[in-house]
C-alpha cells in the first residue's frame, strides 16, 4: 500500500451529493464555503467560477474539472460577476430549463464531498483553493466526467453508490495530478517518492502500532542510522520519531472521533502499551486528555450546520 493510498483509505469520505443542471442565461449560483470540497465540470456550453473577485474568474469548459476547497463562498455563472442565487432559489428559477433545447443553455455538473477526520481534511487542505484539471483525449479524467454525466442523466438503482465511487476516482486523479506538479505538495508525498525514505515511510503508515526505532527504519531504507535521520529531517522537516508520533496522533484522533474503539484498543492500535501511556502522550501532544478532547469534538459535530447542497 503506498502512502497516498494509506491516506485515502483512512480519509473516511462521506457520501457525495451530485447534480446535473441545465441553465439558460442569465444564470448564476452561489455555493457556501461550508462545502468541504466542491467539484464542477461543464458538459456543454461554458461557465465561469470565481471567489470574491469576478475579475479573477476561471472559465469552465467541457473536458475540464474544477475543484474548490471550502473556505470562502464561491460562485458560478454564465459570465463573471453574474447575479448569483442561493441553491433553493436557483432550483426554482431554472426548474424548467431541463426541457430546453436551446443551444445557449449550459449543462454542468456540481458535486459536494465531505470528509470526517483529520486525515481526510488534511488531504483536501493540501490542494490549492481552486484547482482546474484539463482532460486530454485518452485521459482517464475525461472518461470519469463522461460517466458522471451519463449517470446523472439516467437515474438507475444504486446511483448514489456509483456517484460516490466515481467521485473517489476523480479525487484520486486530482490529488495525483496536483501533487505531482505542485511545489507545495505535502512533504509526506514528496518523501514517498524518495528512494531513501519510501520504504520506512510506508512501514510507519502500514504499522503505526509497532515499536519502531530509528535504527530499524534506517535498515529498511538501506542507510546508516545517521544518514537516514539526516535525510528524513531534510525532506520532512522533523525527526522520524516526531513524524511517527504525529501520524499516531492523527489516527488516534480519528478513532476518538468515531467512538468505535475504547481507549485501551486505541492505545494498542497506535503503539502504546497501556491506556495510561497513551493518555499521557495525547496530553503532551494536545494539551488535554483524550476523553476531554473527544467530548469537545462530539459537541462541536453536533452543533447545527447550515445545509448548502448543490443544485438538485
Amino acid at each position: 500500500m503506498d502512502v497516498l493510498q494509506e491516506h485515502l483509505a483512512r480519509a473516511r469520505a462521506g457520501g457525495a451529493v451530485f447534480a446535473r443542471t441545465v441553465a439558460e442565461p442569465p444564470w448564476g449560483l452561489r455555493l457556501a464555503g461550508s462545502i468541504q470540497l466542491a467539484v464542477h465540470t461543464v458538459v456543454r456550453g461554458r461557465g465561469w467560477l470565481w471567489l470574491g473577485d469576478p475579475a479573477r474568474a476561471v472559465e469552465l469548459v467541457p473536458g475540464e474539472v474544477t475543484l474548490v476547497r471550502g473556505g470562502p463562498d464561491h460562485h458560478i455563472g454564465h459570465e463573471p460577476g453574474a447575479d448569483c442565487l442561493e441553491p433553493e432559489e436557483f432550483r426554482s428559477r431554472h426548474a424548467h430549463d431541463e426541457e430546453s433545447e436551446s443551444p445557449r443553455a449550459t449543462v454542468f455538473l456540481c458535486g459536494a464531498y465531505r470528509f470526517s477526520g483529520d486525515i481526510g481534511s488534511g488531504l483536501v487542505e493540501a490542494l490549492p483553493q481552486v484547482l482546474t484539471l484539463s482532460a486530454a483525449v485518452g485521459d482517464p479524467l475525461r472518461d470519469v466526467i463522461a460517466l458522471l454525466s451519463h449517470e446523472l442523466a439516467n437515474p438507475e438503482p444504486g446511483q448514489s453508490t456509483v456517484l460516490d465511487r466515481l467521485l473517489d476516482v476523480l479525487l484520486v486523479l486530482a490529488l495525483r495530478s496536483d501533487f505531482r506538479r505542485s511545489p507545495t505538495a505535502p512533504r509526506w508525498y514528496r518523501a514517498s517518492a524518495d528512494p531513501r525514505l519510501s520504504a520506512a515511510l510506508q512501514a510507519m503508515h502500514e504499522d503505526a502500532g509497532r515499536a519502531w526505532s530509528v535504527t530499524e527504519l534506517a535498515a529498511l531504507s538501506g542507510l546508516s542510522r545517521a544518514a537516514f535521520a539526516r535525510a528524513f529531517r531534510d525532506v520532512l522537516g522533523q525527526t522520524p520519531m516526531q513524524y511517527l508520533t504525529d501520524w499516531r496522533m492523527a489516527l488516534a484522533r480519528d478513532h476518538l472521533r468515531t467512538g468505535e474503539l475504547g481507549l485501551a484498543s486505541i492505545a494498542r492500535s497506535v503503539g502504546y502499551g497501556s491506556p495510561y501511556a497513551f493518555a499521557a502522550a495525547f496530553r503532551r501532544h494536545h494539551g488535554e486528555p483524550p476523553g476531554a478532547w473527544r467530548q469537545r469534538e462530539s459537541q462541536h459535530e453536533q452543533a447545527p450546520v447550515t445545509n448548502s447542497s448543490p443544485t438538485h
